[in-house]
């Protein structure tokens, strides 16, 4: 990415070093997290090095929340989870980003977030066996961006 005044040489997101990129625009990219226990977990991150919704302009605002919604209606559509969860933290990295996590009620922390503490294996069940069916249909090992195309309309 160049450098310009928006942008910080120690932030992370400014930087973006060895990011999947899935989809990209002037003000936003969508990221694959690599979680391999969360299947289609992206990261929407906003370009410019600002910290909250409220530092953008009205437009940009409306831009981040189509792509958000984008993001989600294609997931929806690709992997059929039970619950998509949006968050917008920055807590540890003060850069605004928006994670995008399809959930299945056989996750290993479902109903809680995916950073509380993992909850116990139902009775007859095994941590293997859960997500086994979160895998997009007809999808052979990894594509590129989970076949993500969006539709910002």
């Amino acid at each position: 990415m160049p450098a310009s005044a928006d942008r910080f040489d120690s932030c992370p997101l400014c930087l973006g070093e060895g990011e999947d990129v899935l989809w990209r625009d002037a003000r936003c990219r969508i990221i694959d997290a690599r979680q391999p226990d969360y299947p289609g977990y992206l990261r929407v991150i906003w370009e410019a090095h600002v910290t909250e919704m409220t530092e953008l302009a009205a437009a940009d605002c409306a831009h981040l929340w189509r792509v958000m919604l984008g993001t989600e209606r294609v997931l929806r559509r690709l992997m059929s989870p039970d619950k998509i969860n949006l968050a917008s933290l920055g807590n540890v990295v003060p850069h605004l980003h928006w994670h995008v996590i399809p959930r299945y009620r056989d996750d290993a922390h479902f109903p809680d977030a995916i950073w509380a503490p993992p909850r116990p294996v139902a009775a007859g069940g095994t941590a293997a066996a859960r997500g086994a069916h979160r895998r997009p249909a007809g999808r052979a090992g990894r594509q590129r961006g989970h076949g993500i195309r969006l539709n910002l309309r």
